[in-house]
């Protein structure tokens, strides 16, 4: 079998406890390696010489049909949560914002509309205002035309604010967190009921003459927790299908780098992890820093910087 799955050059990757798996050597040469050094611990589907994997679940990756998309995506966020009845008497109960959603999701667009619904318009056009970079003022504009000329007796929002609140029991929130002025600091775990910068003394709130006004932040910091996106990428059956891509679609040819699990690093990960690598489901992920100065060798006056998680399955 492993002769089977040689390069070009004759040669197969070497599972030997040194090279595991991310060199490739003459058989012969693979053979005096395994023998004087030992065969690595962990790999024992033999992925990388032939040996078919493990199929995946025909649920994750079958094809979604469905009248509209929104309708699985909400059955998916928000399964009904009936349980075991103990008394006949007892109903069993509902989740109530998937009543409300359902609702939404079947209110047409205009009347005797039946191509698209209501909330997958506004869904669709909120995406489009992510993609285009679309500001605040001009998606309003957008707004405004659309639903005056569409038919009087339309559920298209007439602001920004209204579009996302009718959608923001299906969005994930986010983490206000309040940042020093000069960026000294986030008020957050052991600052967070402190009243000015624990380095710099400036103050966490804008100054104001009227002393019964509300409180306003000198600057703030929107965190996106990164659990619940992983779980609502797996909520979905849609987005599921794309979590384990990187193991039911990758090019099957050597040499040939389509996607980061063509790539050696990916698979020398795959080869020092095999637990980890033997489920699909795992998730990858790669951190970029706009400007990131970890040895502080950049003349920079402030060190403070996004960080972005990007999923490496699709």
């Amino acid at each position: 079998m492993v002769s089977e799955h040689k390069d070009c050059d004759g040669r197969i990757r070497c599972p030997c406890v040194i090279c595991i798996n991310s060199r490739f050597e003459k058989i012969d040469r693979v053979r005096a390696h395994v023998f004087d050094r030992g065969f690595m611990q962990g790999y024992e589907k033999w992925i990388y010489h032939g040996e078919p994997e493990d199929a995946v679940d025909d649920v994750a990756v079958g094809d979604v049909e469905s009248e509209d998309e929104m309708i699985p995506i909400l059955e998916d966020f928000f399964p009904s949560t009936t349980e075991d009845v103990q008394g006949e008497d007892e109903q069993p109960t509902t989740n109530p914002h998937f009543d409300d959603l359902f609702e939404k999701v079947e209110a047409e667009l205009y009347p005797d509309c039946d191509w698209i619904l209501s909330l997958n318009f506004l869904a669709k056009l909120l995406h489009l205002k992510v993609r285009g970079k679309i500001p605040n003022n001009i998606f309003e504009e957008l707004l405004k035309l659309l639903k005056f000329a569409f038919p009087k007796e339309n559920n298209i929002p007439a602001t920004y604010y209204e579009a996302k609140k009718r959608l923001k029991k299906l969005g994930l929130g986010y983490d206000s967190i309040h940042v020093c002025l000069y960026n000294c600091c986030l008020f957050y775990k052991e600052n967070a009921s402190k009243e000015a910068c624990p380095i710099c003394g400036t103050s966490r709130w804008v100054n104001s003459e009227n002393g019964k006004a509300k409180k306003v932040h000198c600057k703030v910091m929107r965190y996106f927790p990164l659990t619940p996106r992983l779980k609502r990428l797996y909520s979905s059956r849609i987005t599921a299908k794309s979590m384990i891509w990187h193991h039911t679609r990758k090019s099957k040819d050597d040499g040939v780098l389509r996607h980061p699990v063509d790539g050696l690093a990916w698979k020398d990960f795959d080869a020092k992890h095999p637990e980890f690598a033997r489920d699909p489901r795992n998730v990858r992920l790669g951190l970029a820093a706009d400007g990131f100065n970890p040895f502080g060798n950049m003349s920079l006056a402030y060190s403070m910087r996004p960080v972005v998680l990007a999923n490496y399955e699709r």
